[in-house]
């Protein structure tokens, strides 16, 4: 899987946790996940449970503290599973 298909993934799955559809028209990998797309940080975690299900991998605490972005997401998504 490359990071293509998994920021497709990843968008994805964000999706369902965004209340304004119209937000995530012009996601790029440097989109706020809590500003940009008005994901508050209970909901972030909830993405974060359920890329790792998606993934099958798991993502640390350490890791999770650093995901900002939807690029940031990708990356350490991408990271876990070895991905070019």
């Amino acid at each position: 899987m490359n990071k293509e298909e998994i920021f497709e993934k990843v968008v994805e799955i964000i999706k369902e946790f965004v209340k304004e559809k119209s937000k995530l028209e012009n996601v790029t990998m440097d989109t706020t996940i809590i500003n940009d797309l008005k994901v508050n940080s209970a909901r972030l975690m909830d993405i974060i449970i359920e890329a790792e299900d998606a993934f099958d991998i798991e993502i640390d605490d350490d890791d999770a503290d650093q995901i900002k972005t939807v690029g940031d997401a990708v990356n350490i998504v991408a990271r876990k599973l070895g991905a070019a």
